[in-house]
């Protein structure tokens, strides 16, 4: 019995500790439930890329909010699918309180990229550049697409690998939940 009571005791602990994961992994459903969230944050990253305005920055610019970063490419079907979803996310959340940030990896080019979210309708997405990969390298991002959740900090605490449905009701609470924590954090 005094066995039980110390695991329970454990748990509670445990689950007060990190009520960020917690709460998040509570919140995956469908699609989401791909979304990896880690019981602690992971370092981020001080790799520069180059933004769509032609100069180079970090990651670190956006501190201060929650950020999902998607990396993508214009020959990625599933980018196809995901992006304009990704889109809505920004139209409706973006701004002080939380950034949706794309990054596309490898070769892309400029007039390219701009055609492929002319085509699908993301016009609004940032069009910055990782063209040597190598922000994607330091963040082991394998394959395309795949998206990053920072926290505040500019630390990751959560990762999806391929396509996910971002306009589901289980995506939206979960940015919901990041805007919510940040602003109380």
């Amino acid at each position: 019995m005094r066995s039980v009571v110390l695991i329970g005791l454990y748990m509670a602990a445990t689950g007060l500790a990190n009520a960020a994961p917690a709460e998040l992994e509570a919140l995956r459903e469908g699609d989401m439930r791909k979304l990896a969230i880690h019981a602690e944050p992971q370092r981020g990253s001080d790799v520069a890329f180059e933004s769509e305005a032609g100069g180079e920055i970090t990651l670190a610019q956006y501190e201060g909010k929650p950020v999902l970063v998607n990396f993508w490419a214009t020959w990625c079907a599933p980018c196809r699918v995901e992006m304009p979803q990704l889109a809505a996310l920004q139209g409706e959340y973006g701004g002080e309180d939380f950034e949706v940030v794309t990054i596309a990896t490898g070769r892309n080019d400029p007039a390219g990229m701009e055609r492929f979210l002319a085509e699908i309708g993301a016009e609004s997405l940032p069009r910055h550049k990782d063209p040597r990969q190598a922000l994607a390298r330091d963040l082991g991002v394998l394959g395309l697409p795949v998206t990053l959740i920072l926290d505040a900090e500019g630390q990751e605490i959560g990762r999806l690998q391929g396509e996910a449905d971002w306009s589901s009701d289980s995506a939206r609470a979960i940015v919901e939940a990041l805007i919510a924590d940040a602003r109380d954090g």
